[in-house]
């Protein structure tokens, strides 16, 4: 029986804003995996997950899914009774969509109908953005669906608007001084606490008003020169969407990183945004000299993502 790998996802672009319908680019990331396996249960681990497992196939059983993306619940269930953990190194409360690897590979081993993601159209793309959706709702109370499309997927996926999303080609990494990497904050972040006060700040009609004027033009505008890989005005709009997040999300900014936050944008080494809800987790580094920015952001713990 083979176990595919379900990888961790990023969002370059697009946090909140996918919400009120900017645009969003979302990208897999192979360092982070996951597989459904089983074993005798030996470890705390696999012990865990597999009691998760459990009590998500409860959760599962009662969602009504339409005909063709009806999973078999049965199976599912049997295969717990006999060991099956999902193995994941995927760190959870980081934004890399560790419940949306899971959500993917429940879908891919136990959809009844199955889909080939390389061949799926535009249209069954937004019925299975909503069927994960339902399914992720378990882990996040409300969940647009997203992470485990691009973990199932495993592609890039330009998210157009709110109805309207496609496969997208992101332009060839290569050995360049520039690059966009992650850096650690030091502390988990949970997505329901972050996404209230989203909310609570979209009741004032000031924050709506800068939200839809500034950070969705900055970030589309950032999302279509990445993808024509025309680095000059891409960086320009992202020091606005990088200022523009400072000083309207800083709840949203760990402690740990207000500082560099900042320095980045005095100094235009590097611009840092939000990597998924915040709070904690991973933070995302935009730079045009990574040497330099290293240096700059010496004791933080950095992986490098994408090079140009």
């Amino acid at each position: 029986m083979t176990n595919p790998l379900f990888y961790a996802k990023i969002i370059l672009f697009g946090e909140y804003g996918m919400i009120e319908d900017s645009q969003g680019l979302v990208v897999p990331y192979s360092f982070y995996k996951g597989a459904l396996k089983f074993s005798d249960l030996g470890s705390e681990f696999e012990k865990k997950s597999n009691q998760h497992l459990h009590k998500y196939s409860d959760f599962l059983s009662v969602l009504d899914l339409s005909d063709e993306f009806k999973l078999d619940i049965g199976t599912f269930q049997e295969d717990i009774q006999n060991g099956l953990f999902f193995d994941s190194n995927i760190p959870q409360g980081y934004g890399v969509g560790s419940s949306g690897a899971l959500v993917a590979a429940i879908f891919e081993r136990y959809s009844v109908s199955k889909l080939n993601p390389e061949n799926i159209s535009k249209d069954n793309l937004k019925q299975l953005k909503a069927v994960f959706g339902e399914m992720e709702s378990y882990f996040h109370g409300k969940s647009s669906g997203m992470d485990p499309l691009i973990c199932y997927m495993n592609l890039p996926i330009l998210i157009e608007n709110r109805e309207n999303l496609d496969k997208v080609a992101i332009p060839d990494g290569e050995k360049g001084k520039g690059a966009i990497f992650l850096i650690d904050s030091g502390i988990t972040g949970e997505t329901g606490p972050m996404i209230q006060i989203f909310f609570e700040k979209m009741k004032t009609e000031g924050f709506r008003k800068t939200l839809k004027e500034e950070f969705i033009r900055y970030n589309n505008a950032c999302i279509d020169s990445f993808l024509k890989k025309d680095m000059n005005p891409f960086f320009r709009n992202l020091k606005k969407l990088s200022y523009w997040a400072y000083e309207h999300f800083r709840p949203m900014i760990p402690e740990s990183i207000f500082n560099i936050w900042k320095k980045g944008l005095d100094s235009n080494a590097y611009y840092l945004k939000l990597c998924g809800s915040g709070g904690g987790g991973y933070i995302l580094g935009f730079t045009k000299d990574y040497e330099k920015a290293e240096k700059m952001l010496d004791g933080f713990q950095k992986e490098v993502i994408y090079r140009f």
